[in-house]
Formats: structure tokens, sequence, C-alpha cells
């Protein structure tokens, strides 16, 4: 059984932007955990199964960095964090990382303190209606009333969007997406705007999924990943490239259920050194040699991380599109690991 908590409203508010102290991975370390804020109850990126154990693509992230410290994937504390939360709990470091469907972008790179490290799931703002509103076009919704969350970036999506076609609109916004989601299945709103994915996380959780639908338009680019304080390379080395073993992976067919069997046998000067047989590829992280193995065996692949939580065999149905690997014209693509 994991552990979780929730911050409170005094952490919350305690902003302390500014830069990390150097030595988080000590820290980490030290606590036998990786705190790790996540969104409590988005299915497919971090939601509990039955045993309330928490499962997802998010999730996967935060144990990829677990396997990576400590060779255990469970070493996990999960924090909840809401949009409005996320960003001063991590700088007033209640929490180690984020990994919590947050877009990179501009500002929050280079304004508040934070560095992403990469991205887990390259998404889009969509907008869900009900069928029986008659719309088939985000076009179609001039003088709607619409839900979001409060401190993302949908709502000046949502803006730039309605004013480059000249329509109206009302917006209803709730800090906690539990809450939005409710006001919209209650019909306090026309349509529920949000990333593509959590738009389908959502949708599967509605009562009545099938009176529900998804509009075709994209409107953004959200760029979803991990985040951690500025100040401290290392850490922030240890979280990317993390995300990035799962990458290569895939690009290299190394599996969950094959990577014991690839290690034992493979010649691959490039899989010996990144599976840890040979050379000294932790080092530099401070981690143990085998940091990228014990990843790929405890947490599998990014495909496979995909294909487990969020994809077309799975309640969100969702297809890897943008999220494929290159080498199948996707934009996942890792740096070398040499």
């Amino acid at each position: 059984m994991k552990t979780y908590k929730t911050i409170g409203t005094a952490a919350a508010l305690a902003l302390t932007a500014g830069f990390a102290n150097a030595g988080t991975l000590d820290d980490v370390r030290a606590n036998g955990k990786v705190v790790c804020g996540v969104h409590f109850g988005l299915a497919g990126f971090a939601a509990p199964d039955d045993e309330g154990n928490f499962q997802g693509l998010d999730v996967d992230v935060c144990r990829a960095v677990a396997a990576a410290v400590f060779g255990d994937p469970d070493a996990v504390d999960y924090t909840s964090v809401t949009a409005k939360t996320r960003f001063t709990a991590l700088q007033g470091g209640e929490i180690d990382m984020l990994s919590r469907n947050t877009t990179w972008t501009y500002s929050r790179d280079a304004a508040l303190g934070l560095d992403f490290t990469g991205v887990t799931y390259y998404d889009g703002q969509g907008f869900m209606v009900r069928k029986d509103l008659g719309v088939s076009s985000a076009l179609e919704l001039n003088d709607a009333t619409v839900c979001t969350s409060t401190g993302t970036t949908t709502e000046l999506n949502l803006k730039d969007y309605f004013d480059a076609n000249n329509m109206n609109y009302k917006i209803v916004a709730f800090e906690k997406e539990a809450e939005v989601v409710a006001a919209y299945e209650a019909g306090r709103c026309d349509v529920y705007t949000t990333d593509a994915s959590a738009l389908a996380a959502a949708r599967v959780q509605l009562a009545n999924a099938d009176e529900h639908m998804i509009l075709p338009e994209i409107i953004s680019k959200e760029p979803l990943g991990p985040v951690v304080r500025q100040g401290d390379d290392q850490w922030g080395d240890v979280v990317r490239w993390s995300l990035w073993v799962m990458d290569t992976g895939e690009e290299l067919g190394i599996t969950s259920e094959n990577v014991d069997q690839i290690r034992a046998e493979t010649t691959s000067p490039e899989i010996r050194r990144i599976l840890g047989v040979d050379g000294d590829l932790g080092e530099p992280l401070g981690l143990s040699n085998d940091f990228a193995y014990q990843i790929l065996k405890n947490v599998g692949n990014y495909g496979e991380s995909f294909e487990r939580h969020v994809g077309p065999n799975t309640p969100l149905g969702l297809g890897r599109g943008l999220n494929d690997t290159w080498k199948n014209g996707g934009l996942r693509y890792a740096a070398p690991i040499r």
C-alpha cells in the first residue's frame, strides 16, 4: 500500500519561489522515498486501483525515478496537488518532483524557479459537450457557458480561441477538477474544456458517458511533463534521464518482459552500457550503473506504460499519435544515452 497525502491550505499558500538548494537526491535518499506530486483521480494518468495503489502514465514517471534511485519503484509517497497548489508545493519543498498533467510553457519554465525535465504526454486543449446540445464543432459554441479549472493554461487558451473567432462565452471555473466535472455533469455549463486526454479520462467516469462527445478541434499545444525546482541540476538530470530511459527502451525494443534475456545475451555495446553490464553509466548522476535496467525491469518502456494506462485497449482508448516513438512518425525522441 502506497503512502498518500494532500497539501494543506497553509502550505499551498506559502509561496517560496526561488531556487532549490542543491542536494535533493541526498534528501530523497535520506527520506527513503521520492515525494511526488500527482493528480489524485485522473484516470489513466494518476488514479487508485481497487487496492488503493496509484496507477497511470504520470505515476509511472514517479515510479521510474524511484526505480532509478532505489531499485524499488514503490519507494514513492504520492501527494495530491491541485492546479492551484502544484507549483507552490514544489517551490516550498513539500514535494521532490511534480508529475501532474502540467503544461510546459515559457512563463512557468522561466519565471517560477522551476524546470521542466521532459514531456510525458503531448496533448492539446479540446471541448466536451452533450450530444443533445446539437453541435459538431467548437465554432458553433457562441454564447456557451464553459466549465474549466482555475490556475491552468486553459483559461487563456479559451479566451484566445473565442476572441479570434468573434464568439462570446461565459466561464465557470473551479479549483479542483472533480468540481469542474461535477458541475458539467450537473448541467451548470454547456461545455467542459481542458486537455483532450483529461476530457477522455473524465468522459469514461460520467454516469452516462455515451451521451457526451469530444469535439474535433484541438486549440492549443499542451506538452505535459514532470517538473523540478531550479538550482539542482543533478536531481533534474535524474528525473529527465529516467523518462528518457523509458523512451530509449522502446526505441531499442527492450521491455520489462525481455530485459533480463537481452541483458544476459546481447553483444551490443550500446545496450550493454545502457543496462549497466559495462561502463559506469550511473556515476555522473550519483546512481548505480544499472539504474536504466532497474527502470525498464520494474516499470517498463514508454510504450508499455502508454498501452497499459491510456492506450486503445484501456477505457480511455487513446491512440499513440504524437506520443509514438520517432521511428513511427511520433514526437518521442530521447537524447542518446552515451
